[in-house]
């Protein structure tokens, strides 16, 4: 009987064995080491009418988003940026062209107290906005505490594609460990590291070459030009894992309306989840609330995203945007946005977009034609096709 039970057990264990082998890789693996990523773009869209009309009308709009972080065991540095401008002009002989332009930049700093044992954390985070028609630029400043992590798994998804276009083309052959996808993507970590020490003409060779040795392979020419152009000229989009709360308190210094410094609570939380290789959700939402005798008044929002990679070369991004104030003196205001945009990347640097978009502005304010009242009673339907350079 022994000897049976001996060979099932074998059995059982070449079974599990090569289960495990064949195991997808995922965004999980990945063991956040020292590392920094940027994204930034610059979007735009332009709309001309002409004929049956008094006058010929147009809209424009253009945005620009950065963001970059710097990732390690004890500190997380973030610096971001998003602004966006308009101009517009009606088709009545009267309209008059209508200008608008709003910006946001923060930096924000999580400093880990004890990485090896939890991940709590204490945070700085400095703000400055401006506005159309504002008296002050805002500004802002936070002190807080916090607790979660969020892990920057980019690498991970690029030496996914990498090991895939390798494995097509039979340039690497048979299974490759965890500890290996580990590795490599350890090293495109640290592409910035070797664009540093050997300069930006020369660090690629380099860069590639260790890819390759991590791998166990010579790459040669072909899985050498390929690793670089899956990491260099192909767009992957940053996938993310992980989730943090945080909450502070801080000082409002100047406001747009040109008020005196306010005391301010701010509680955010955000969380992050790659729901397949292909597939990333995300959600951030921040409230703030600024205390001030006989004024006060709070602003919430909530940002939430779904991206599929569609191909290498094509994503399908989703978002919803809730934007929700009150204060004393004025009517509560609540802005709910949906867009549906496929991205089509005509090169690494350049996007053509098709978005449609839903948006509702509910601030109790019902439209009766006249210039005091907005037009924003029913809900904006839009279609456009823009053009997105991307700088990072």
């Amino acid at each position: 009987m022994k000897p049976v039970i001996t060979v099932v057990s074998a059995a059982v264990g070449l079974l599990l064995s090569s289960v495990t082998n064949a195991e997808e890789i995922t965004m999980f693996d990945y063991e956040e080491a020292t590392s920094a990523y940027q994204d930034a773009y610059l979007n735009a869209q332009f709309d001309l009418q002409s004929g049956n009309q008094d006058q010929t009308s147009f809209s424009t709009d253009a945005s620009a988003n950065y963001d970059q972080v710097f990732s390690s065991a004890d500190r997380n540095t973030r610096i971001n940026f998003v602004g966006d401008t308009s101009m517009s002009r009606g088709s009545n002989s009267d309209d008059t062209t209508k200008k608008n332009y709003q910006a946001l930049a923060s930096l924000t700093n999580d400093m880990y107290f004890n990485p090896t044992r939890n991940n709590a954390f204490w945070y700085s985070k400095a703000e400055i906005g401006a506005q159309t028609d504002m008296v002050d630029p805002f500004t802002k400043l936070t002190v807080g505490l916090g607790y979660g992590r969020v892990v920057n798994a980019t690498p991970m998804a690029k030496t996914i594609r990498v090991v895939q276009e390798l494995q097509e083309r039979g340039l690497l052959t048979g299974s490759v460990s965890r500890s290996t996808y580990q590795d490599v993507a350890n090293i495109i970590a640290r592409e910035p590291e070797y664009r540093s020490h050997y300069g930006s003409a020369d660090y690629a060779e380099y860069w590639v070459e260790d890819i390759g040795k991590a791998l166990g392979v010579t790459l040669g020419a072909r899985g050498a030009i390929k690793s670089y152009d899956v990491l260099v000229n192909e767009r992957i989009s940053t996938r993310k894992y992980g989730w943090l709360v945080r909450a502070g308190v801080g000082a409002v210094l100047t406001n747009y309306d040109g008020s005196d410094t306010k005391p301010a609570l701010e509680l955010g939380a955000e969380y992050h989840y790659p729901i397949s290789n292909q597939l990333q959700f995300s959600n951030e939402a921040i409230l703030t609330a600024v205390l001030d005798d006989g004024d006060n008044g709070f602003n919430a929002s909530n940002a939430m995203s779904l991206t599929y990679e569609l191909r290498d070369n094509i994503d399908w991004e989703n978002t919803w945007l809730l934007n929700y104030s009150e204060s004393d003196g004025s009517e509560d205001l609540m802005t709910n946005s949906l867009k549906s945009a496929f991205r089509y990347y005509v090169s690494n640097v350049i996007s053509l977009t098709l978005t449609a978009g839903l948006s509702k502005t509910e601030d109790h304010i019902d439209y009766d034609g006249t210039p005091q009242t907005d037009r924003n009673d029913d809900i904006d339907k839009t279609v456009q096709l823009g053009l997105t350079y991307r700088l990072k």
